[in-house]
């Protein structure tokens, strides 16, 4: 299990980024693959990691086996040869249908290459459709020269050696390409292709020899902030995206918005398409000016240039709750038919919903002491604070929240107050947030508003003989809530029980002054105070400033 430090928690999110927003951010694209009977190589330009392969083929009975390369940097050839994968090599992942003990492989995930085995003989072939979240395109090229990999090449399926023209390295000799046709393994499976003469497919793995490095993935790159796309989230308004032509030849590009398919079971419902814009600067007037894009349109990008293609989103169009999910595809053409790409698209609207993490810097300490000449502290002192506020704006402070795949029904990605709501399989992936300053366990609602000129405040009851309270001692005979013959004793005898009036004002601008980019979206935060009865017998006030950012935008929260 992953536990970041608070410094590292929030550098993640300063840094831009979202923790686990993949699954929630889901457009839906089902590929169909023509495999016939025997080994075929598929690429998987989507990924479909939201259930495993058994489900995935359960209408599939011919489908025997899927093992999925893991390439490895510190080989140096091929674990046997190409058409010999082995079981036992780390290279690859397996899923048996009819051996338990082979079943390894849990998940298909994206921009991957995997060899499938069917039933029946080479000259059958099996339509076999998986729904799938697009990613942007993406590769590695490895200097060991054992690259199985695909490509985002157009429908009209490009000569091979056409394609590769601005990548030479990968097609040459010695180096050989290889795919696979069906048939059990052998001399003409994988089939080595000629690519003079090679047609490009999009869904099939080649495998390359070439010892070369490299990210290509086709005539025309594409550069995306994340790998989910143009994901706008609750607050961005802004993406661009970075198309570069790697050709000595002008290429004409022709964009088009595609809507999502259906959600499959257990996932994120899609509310309906993000209400795209397409931004243009004018530099001679020095204004940007922003139309909708309702049809298609098209870009001259010039021979070994590269463009700025700048996309916007009309948040006005965005009129569902706070957990409504907007998503589609944003699909680029090129004129010579080389790359054919859906990009992700994804939006909602623009609340507080999420789980958030930040601290308490307490400044101020109100002295019991008469005459004492203030209650300025010396330096802050430290609190950290996780809230989750759901759909309806309700806000929960939480002992400790845990973000990842959930064991419910569809495995979704999620957050959940206890370790046991995660799948088992993919804790490592976890992270995992804990506030030790609050008593073990705790989902505590507030009263008020999460939202910028409001007050939000939390009650936090510490029972006379919980293990967290400050007079508790489980091995001193004074303060183990204890007699002399080890009877129980009631509240106030040993110990107290103890409340805590935990209150956090939003302010519209940051305590401490300046300026700070998101605030009030992004980033919350304001004045706190808190008043602590039952520690003395006067009531103990502490305050404070507090910084809150968003490590979540999922709004649903699974306590257990």
């Amino acid at each position: 299990m992953k536990t970041p430090s608070l410094l590292a928690a929030l550098a993640l999110v300063l840094g831009g980024l979202l923790a686990f927003p993949a699954a929630l951010h889901a457009q839906w694209k089902t590929e169909t693959y023509a495999l016939k009977g025997g080994w075929n190589g598929i690429y998987l330009h989507g990924d479909a990691s939201y259930t495993t392969p058994a489900v995935l083929f359960q209408n599939y009975p011919t489908v025997l086996e899927v093992w999925r390369w893991n390439p490895n940097p510190d080989q140096t050839q091929y674990s046997t040869s190409p058409a010999e994968p082995s079981a036992t090599s780390s290279e690859w992942t397996i899923w048996n249908r009819n051996d338990p003990e082979e079943q390894l492989l849990t998940a298909m995930v994206g921009q991957s290459s995997y060899l499938i085995r069917l039933s029946g003989s080479s000259t059958t072939t099996t339509n076999v459709s998986i729904p799938q979240r697009p990613r942007p395109p993406s590769a590695t090229w490895l200097v060991s020269g054992a690259n199985f990999i695909g490509f985002p090449a157009d429908s009209t399926t490009p000569l091979m050696a056409s394609y590769f023209a601005t990548f030479p390295a990968a097609l040459a000799s010695p180096a050989k390409v290889f795919k696979y046709i069906g048939g059990e393994l052998g001399a003409t499976n994988p089939f080595q292709v000629a690519t003079s003469s090679e047609r490009l497919s999009r869904n099939t793995a080649y495998w390359f020899e070439a010892a070369t490095v490299g990210d290509f993935t086709g005539p025309v790159r594409y550069e995306l902030p994340s790998n989910d796309g143009l994901a706008f989230g609750r607050t961005g308004s802004v993406i661009t995206v970075g198309v570069t032509n790697r050709t000595t030849s002008a290429l004409t590009l022709t964009l088009s918005t595609v809507n999502s398919e259906a959600a499959p079971a257990g996932q994120t419902a899609i509310t309906g398409p993000v209400p795209l814009t397409r931004r243009v600067y004018d530099a001679t007037t020095g204004v940007t000016t922003e139309t909708a894009i309702t049809g298609s349109f098209t870009v001259s990008l010039p021979a070994s240039g590269r463009l700025n293609l700048e996309f916007g989103l009309n948040r006005s169009l965005l009129t569902g709750n706070s957990s409504a999910l907007y998503a589609s595809l944003l699909r680029i053409k090129d004129s010579a038919n080389y790359t054919d790409v859906y990009l992700p698209t994804s939006a909602q609207t623009a609340t507080p919903a999420g789980l958030w993490t930040g601290q308490v810097d307490v400044t101020t300490v109100q002295s019991t002491v008469a005459g004492s000449p203030g209650n300025t502290t010396p330096r802050s002192f430290p609190l950290r604070v996780n809230i989750h506020v759901d759909a309806n704006g309700v806000a929960r402070l939480l002992s400790q929240a845990y973000v990842g795949t959930l064991a419910s029904t569809g495995n979704p990605l999620g957050i959940c107050t206890k370790e046991v709501g995660l799948l088992a399989s993919q804790k490592a992936d976890a992270l995992r947030l804990v506030s030790s300053t609050l008593p073990l366990d705790r989902v505590i609602t507030g009263t008020g508003s999460f939202a910028v000129g409001s007050t939000l405040s939390h009650t936090v009851s510490i029972p006379f003989d919980d293990p967290t309270n400050p007079f508790v001692h489980a091995y001193h005979p004074d303060h183990d809530n204890r007699d002399a013959r080890l009877a129980p004793l009631a509240a106030g005898k040993e110990s107290y029980t103890l409340t805590r009036q935990l209150t956090f004002t939003f302010t519209a601008t940051p305590p401490g002054g300046g300026t700070v980019t998101g605030w009030g979206t992004t980033i919350y935060g304001g004045t706190y105070s808190e008043t602590i009865q039952g520690l003395n017998k006067v009531p103990l006030t502490v305050g404070g400033t507090f910084t809150l950012r968003r490590v979540s935008e999922i709004a649903s929260l699974t306590v257990n």
